[in-house]
């Protein structure tokens, strides 16, 4: 048998053992950018999920204890019936099929950001940061770093000059001195519409959260607001994230000199952060893991990171030279090396 087949037959092993089900049928319930994946079955008309998290690839013990954390604060993630650590094998609670993403339109996206909005706060007062990766300027920088070497140098097939890498470096100091002034609280980093679930009770669910970090008081608010899979008005945006500015101000998380202005800095920095970032993910994604269905989000991602740039004068510059370096170009293609 191939490895694949090898995992897959334990796979169902193990849950069949797990539900105490020995005709269990399992199916894609879904998979991440990671090498975990998701398998939904059912027991007695019921449906669970199995997480397959390969302990060499991705340790399912982070996703157990930031889940714990969560829950603790009274968030709706997924319970844990079962879990062999060892394996890689978890029986979890099924949230459901109805993320965000579809669910999201004119008439609803207030209502859905309302309840991802109010879960953040509480995500941000009440969950335990102690012992979380702190979001430093060694992992800021590992991440911007992407955008040069995966979409520059990898996809676009093209290299900085001196005076080109001037400016890339400029503009990543400012951003990260930008975050350096914020606040810090947990920090999920993937809170957006694919990982939010509309749900019957305490909605929304929330997953993918394994990744959770201590970092700036705008960045999960950025991912939200600015999702690399759907596009809002610009004016409704900022709409709000003053009225979630002053909610944390409210709450005593925020400082009572952090103006609109600068607040609004804060995000559009951070949100510059994560997107150029997710400019080379995508990339990497293509190049590396075999996933070329990334590379269709990279022009609303680009598109992000463009506008944010340019309505500060410190980070024009980059904007011009990603734009010209990218040119005619249509960027959803892959370049075969």
């Amino acid at each position: 048998m191939t490895p694949i087949a090898d995992r897959s037959a334990a796979r169902l092993a193990w849950a069949r053992h797990a539900t105490g089900a020995p005709a269990l049928v399992l199916e894609p319930a879904s998979a991440d950018a990671s090498f975990r994946s998701y398998w939904r079955g059912y027991v007695d008309g019921q449906p669970v999920i199995v997480m397959d998290s390969p302990p060499d690839r991705e340790d399912p013990a982070p996703w157990v204890e930031i889940g714990q954390r969560l829950a603790a604060a009274g968030l709706h993630v997924p319970t844990v019936m079962v879990a062999d650590l060892t394996q890689g094998f978890l029986l979890i609670e099924d949230l459901g099929t109805r993320t965000y993403l579809p669910e999201l339109s004119d008439t609803t996206v207030d209502a859905l950001y309302g309840d991802a909005l109010d879960a953040l706060l509480r995500m941000q007062r009440q969950v335990d940061t102690a012992g979380l990766p702190a979001f430093d300027h060694a992992w800021q920088t590992m991440e911007l770093e992407l955008m040069p070497t995966w979409l520059i140098e990898r996809h676009l097939g093209m290299s900085l000059a001196c005076e080109e890498w001037d400016v890339v470096e400029s503009a990543f100091t400012a951003i990260m001195h930008a975050i350096a002034e914020q606040p810090r609280a947990f920090m999920h980093r993937d809170y957006h519409s694919r990982n939010l679930l509309v749900t019957a009770e305490r909605s929304p669910g929330i997953i993918d959260f394994q990744g959770a970090m201590s970092g700036p008081i705008t960045y999960d608010l950025a991912s939200l607001l600015r999702d690399a899979y759907v596009v809002w008005d610009n004016e409704r945006v900022e709409g709000w994230v003053e009225a979630y500015r002053l909610r944390l101000l409210d709450a005593r998380l925020l400082d009572e000199t952090v103006d609109t202005d600068r607040f609004r800095r804060w995000f559009d920095l951070t949100g510059l952060q994560r997107h150029i970032k997710i400019l080379g993910l995508f990339c990497r994604l293509c190049y590396r893991d075999g996933k070329p269905g990334y590379l269709d989000d990279l022009p609303r991602v680009l598109r992000y990171v463009l506008d944010t740039a340019r309505r500060h004068a410190d980070m024009a510059p980059l904007a011009d030279l990603i734009e010209a370096k990218i040119g005619d170009r249509d960027i959803r293609q892959a370049t075969h090396a």
